[in-house]
């Protein structure tokens, strides 16, 4: 089992699958949102995730339509996202798990959008547009 949270740690949670899909994205609303060069998130299963505390310390944002993004009242970490048409799917923000994941990086999408003073050094698959356009 994996544990995270929010900044604050008043949103704890726990993860009891697999991670999967872990990615470094560079559109324009990760990098706004995070306030970084990009966003790095992964899959995980609503079975398989489970706030512990601080579910009503959650917030959501619809960042583009479908997307909601969920982040903390409190201390405005952003924990998670889902798309309405896979709500069985979350996006997590890697960044917020306490421990190794176990999983690595598999690549860098939305590249097409990268901050142009930003250089990638690493030898990633990199896809202009995101995973589903590959």
């Amino acid at each position: 089992m994996l544990t995270g949270s929010c900044h604050c740690q008043t949103v704890r949670f726990e993860i009891t699958e697999e991670i999967r899909g872990f990615m470094h994205c560079h559109c324009h609303t990760c990098r706004k949102i995070n306030g970084t060069v990009y966003g790095s998130s992964a899959l995980v299963t609503t079975a398989g995730f489970r706030i512990v505390t601080g579910q009503d310390a959650l917030t959501a944002y619809e960042s583009s339509p479908g997307k909601k993004r969920c982040f903390c009242s409190r201390c405005g970490s952003h924990v998670y996202a889902y798309f309405d048409r896979d709500p069985q799917t979350i996006l997590l923000r890697i960044g917020t798990l306490d421990d190794d994941p176990g999983v690595r990086p598999e690549g860098h999408i939305w590249v097409s959008h990268k901050a142009p003073w930003y250089e990638i050094r690493d030898d990633l698959p990199r896809f202009d547009e995101g995973p589903d356009k590959r």
